[in-house]
């Protein structure tokens, strides 16, 4: 399997320009632990996460600093972190140094990135520019879905699963990262809606794909103000089924 199977396409991110504010709601709000961040021309230049909000003023949580380390580094890796953790935008916190992936990179690689980095996401990237994004959960979600002997991915099952992108994402009920797996004509969607008829929505738009066998529903419903979420129907009864 490659990237572009499993990520999702429908990316949060921010601006460099967004307040530490606006962006740790969206986090909470969406339950995500990160946000890629885009320019104006959608080039990805950084990434603020969870991490990024340790060291933080308004929390008291500032690194300790020593004379010794002082004098060792300089004053200027002092005032380096003294932006980190009083800075107002995400461009004054986010991580620069990127690990990034391609479309068609194999999971393998996307998995030795993530250890070698110790991340829990990678921005999929098309000529520096944002296209997708893969988590760990997209890897524990397909791993669910594929730990049974099923057949490989064929060019049958891709043309199913952009087809369902292209017809679901078109849409402003379109789940909040949408990822789509398909194999043998069995299709399996993942995401966040806001609203119960968004689920409808999705479950009806992928039916409606020629060569779709069967869809399962792994959309989970998320209030965006109060922050709280349920699977869907199908993930609560395999819950009760497995205790």
């Amino acid at each position: 399997m490659y990237a572009h199977q499993i990520m999702a396409r429908k990316v949060l991110s921010t601006t460099p320009d967004c307040t530490i504010l606006d962006a740790a709601n969206i986090m909470l709000r969406y339950h995500v632990s990160g946000l890629p961040v885009v320019d104006d021309d959608g080039a990805l230049v950084g990434i603020i996460t969870e991490g990024d909000f340790l060291h933080r003023s308004e929390i008291g949580t500032e690194r300790k600093r020593n004379w010794l380390m002082t004098f060792i580094l300089g004053p200027g890796k002092w005032a380096e972190d003294y932006v980190f953790e009083h800075g107002r935008k995400v461009s004054e916190t986010m991580t620069r140094a990127l690990v990034t992936v391609a479309e068609d990179a194999p999971l393998a690689t996307v998995v030795e990135l993530m250890e070698k980095n110790n991340v829990k996401r990678l921005p999929v990237v098309r000529g520096g520019k944002l296209v997708g994004i893969i988590t760990r959960s997209n890897l524990l979600r397909t791993v669910a879905i594929l730990a049974r002997d099923v057949p490989a991915p064929t060019e049958n099952d891709d043309q199913i699963r952009r087809r369902i992108l292209d017809e679901i994402e078109r849409n402003a009920w379109c789940p909040l990262g949408l990822s789509v797996v398909v194999r043998d004509g069995i299709v399996h969607l993942s995401g966040v809606i806001t609203e119960s008829r968004f689920r409808k929505a999705a479950i009806v738009a992928a039916e409606n794909v020629p060569g779709v066998r069967e869809v399962h529903d792994h959309l989970c419903w998320g209030d965006s103000f109060s922050g709280f979420y349920l699977k869907s129907p199908d993930d609560q009864e395999l819950e009760k089924q497995a205790h």
